[in-house]
């Protein structure tokens, strides 16, 4: 009965196969054309992000011509909530001779953190923003103090 039951599982295998092929087929047909249209697509979508680029530098260089920024705009603003620039930051941290450790300590903050501001790659929030105004008005000597208390 055991062999019976062996060739009767395979034919069965065998007739399930034999009927499914002709839908498999057609089935691997349409995923073959959507993987084509989504290559093509996805070309599509690199060369606009190429022209966006391309169109983000033509203007920021027209812009750049046509309007030099003050220089003031450059020195982050004292008043609370104002704008923040990595540049003055970490040319103030240099000003006082100190690492971005010792940065990190007066701000309240991590070295990581300063790293980051002084890099451009974050800007610092705003409960963070009253801090750091106090850092940029001190004096390198008041800084010292301050970093040999704690």
């Amino acid at each position: 009965m055991n062999t019976f039951s062996n060739a009767f599982r395979a034919e069965v295998i065998r007739m399930a196969r034999k009927e499914l092929k002709p839908e498999l087929q057609s089935l691997r047909k349409i995923i073959t054309s959507h993987r084509s249209e989504i290559a093509a697509l996805k070309r599509e979508v690199k060369a606009l992000a190429s022209q966006l680029k391309s169109a983000h530098r033509v203007v920021s260089k027209a812009g750049a011509t046509k309007a030099p920024a003050p220089v003031e705009a450059d020195q982050p603003k004292q008043a609370a909530g104002g704008d923040f620039s990595a540049q003055a930051f970490a040319d103030k941290r240099s000003e006082l001779g100190i690492t971005q450790k010792q940065m990190a300590q007066l701000v309240g903050a991590s070295w990581l953190s300063v790293y980051k501001w002084e890099s451009g790659k974050v800007h610092p929030r705003a409960a963070q923003m009253d801090r750091i105004s106090k850092v940029l008005k001190l004096s390198k000597r008041k800084a010292l103090a301050l970093l040999s208390q704690d």
